[in-house]
């Protein structure tokens, strides 16, 4: 007999766990089927730095930062930029995602448990106008406990909707399809594959030892995006972005494959902005890889010189920090996939981060210790420094004759040309002298010093890249690293899913990254940062609420 409940979710990341609690809190029976095992539960969520994009919360406020909705919604407009007739539903999306920014999403949040580090970061800088691109004012948000800090309320909750019989997990259940009667999406059906133990975000076994099929009077799809389908991130690449890279690394597990999205627009669902993507351009290699062609963004400070592959310094305001996808299409327009930061000691001790939970052991482990010696100690962060001493693309030297040698040999080429390089170095080294230049770069990070948060921890004193004192001098090479799919399917306010016909499909939803994180792109072209947890929380939550009360 086909196992039956009110609503299936599809994927235990964390847009489908918040969905599943709030149809069990709800009193309504929910099966969670996931291709993945029990050990892989909160999906990518798990693995991210827990940013969450909040507007006018206490944690500004004690910092003397002033944000408004308005601003937040000028930030968010300007970033966007949507310009389609399909962005009607993505835009509703933004301005109720902003309102729930500024109002209640803390207060939900922080009634589960959930809490914040005291330091609000400040991604996605811009550097354009008042109306463009970036965040105005900080507004990164750091979960205390990182990712996994974030999936913690709502696995527990799951948990006890388990126990109490109204939430059921199927654990190595691949959907293979979607069926409809009567007009209504009503059943998912399947493989079951083999258990497999595999450690978390490692490659798991896909042999099949049986088949599945269950029945509901809902459908939501969690199942994430495309991020470790290279083939697919490349077969969606936007030509304005230029050519697709010819290397790329890995932010997500192989499993984050797409496979959903394709079985999902079979049964007619609409799929809007595919074109629209998040990838970052300070990727590092990881040297002790979890997943395929694993790979770690930087989080920079704004001091890092950036030199494209030829050794031209990157245009104002494309600096550390200041606007993604801007740095991408720029880097991609040189003819190459990589570019290079040059730093010193000095300023990867005060200003690199790594993104991820695992590379952040005192934020993730809630150690306040630990991570007060991000500000005492002599070194960067230990990841940091295992990064520096490990990683094939690093490079650490005393001369600066010596860091474009070897910078070369990395590239396997001669691209770049020592007094070029140190020509620009020593141009922008004098502008350091005076608190009052014309270089864009130094004004920017003597704007970030203006605010306590980047002083005490992520902008170091400015000082001459040349400076012995201040060295050794650091070279990074930077791939582009896959990550986030921006468009997804067009839902409407609730997550109903729209057909190709523009009617909504009754019984199908859709969450998180599968709809674009809301309306099937609440991004539009651009990230303002702190809202990919953010959309998973929002889209889940309204799916969950919505489906709950149509299945009656």
């Amino acid at each position: 007999m086909t196992e039956q409940a009110d609503v299936i979710v599809v994927g235990g990341g964390l847009s489908g766990l918040v969905a599943a609690t709030e149809i069990a809190d709800a009193g309504k029976r929910v099966i969670v089927v996931d291709q993945e095992g029990e050990q892989s539960l909160g999906g990518q969520a798990f693995w991210s730095f827990g940013g969450l994009f909040l507007v006018d919360s206490p944690e500004q406020r004690r910092l003397g930062i002033k944000d408004s909705f308005d601003l937040a919604m000028q930030d968010w407009l300007g970033s966007a930029g949507f310009d389609r007739d399909e962005d009607f539903w993505p835009r509703k999306w933004a301005e109720a995602y902003v309102a729930f920014a500024a109002g209640e999403k803390r207060d939900w949040l922080r009634a589960m448990g959930h809490r914040i580090f005291p330091v609000v970061g400040w991604a996605e800088r811009g550097g354009y106008d008042a109306m463009g691109h970036g965040n105005s004012v900080p507004r990164f948000h750091v979960t205390w406990g990182t990712g996994p800090g974030i999936v913690e309320p709502f696995e527990r909750r799951a948990r006890e909707a388990a126990k109490g019989g109204r939430l059921v997990f199927k654990f190595r259940h691949r959907v293979d399809a979607l069926s409809i009667t009567d007009g209504t999406v009503d059943r998912v059906s399947g493989a079951i594959l083999a258990p497999d133990s595999v450690e978390r975000g490692k490659s798991s076994s896909r042999t099949i030892v049986g088949e599945f099929a269950l029945k509901a009077q809902a459908v939501i799809v969690a199942s994430g995006g495309i991020g470790g389908n290279h083939d697919l991130v490349r077969t969606n690449w936007p030509k304005r972005l230029g050519d697709p890279p010819k290397f790329m690394i890995s932010g997500v597990p192989e499993h984050v494959d797409g496979r959903m999205i394709g079985i999902t627009e079979k049964t007619g669902a609409r799929l809007i902005n595919r074109d629209r993507m998040w990838h970052y351009v300070e990727g590092i290699q990881n040297w002790s890889p979890i997943w395929p062609r694993h790979g770690i963004r930087i989080l920079p400070g704004p001091s890092s010189m950036w030199f494209d592959a030829t050794g031209m310094r990157l245009p104002a305001p494309l600096f550390p920090g200041s606007d993604t996808l801007g740095q991408l299409k720029y880097i991609m327009s040189t003819g190459y996939d990589y570019s290079w930061f040059i730093l010193t000691q000095a300023i990867i001790k005060k200003e690199f981060a790594l993104s991820g939970s695992e590379q952040n052991p005192d934020l993730t482990g809630k150690s306040w210790r630990m991570t007060l010696r991000r500000a005492t100690n002599k070194g960067a962060p230990a990841p940091v420094e295992a990064f520096k001493s490990h990683g094939v693309d690093f490079i650490v030297r005393d001369r600066i004759e010596d860091l474009v040698a070897a910078m070369n040999k990395l590239a396997g080429n001669d691209l770049l040309k020592l007094e070029h390089i140190r020509m620009q170095i020593e141009a922008r080294d004098r502008e350091i002298a005076n608190p009052y230049v014309k270089d864009a770069q130094v004004m920017n990070i003597h704007n970030a010093r203006r605010y306590i948060g980047d002083k005490l921890i992520r902008t170091a004193s400015p000082h001459r890249i040349l400076d012995p004192e201040k060295g050794p001098l650091i070279a990074v090479k930077l791939n582009i690293l896959t990550r986030k799919t921006l468009g997804g399917f067009e839902t409407d306010l609730d997550s109903r899913v729209f057909g190709a016909e523009g009617s909504v499909i009754p019984g199908l939803y859709a969450v998180g990254e599968a709809a674009g994180f809301g309306g099937g792109g609440v991004h539009g072209y651009r990230s303002l940062e702190g809202t990919f947890l953010g959309g998973c929380l929002f889209s889940g939550r309204n799916a969950g609420r919505a489906a709950a009360k149509a299945v009656g």
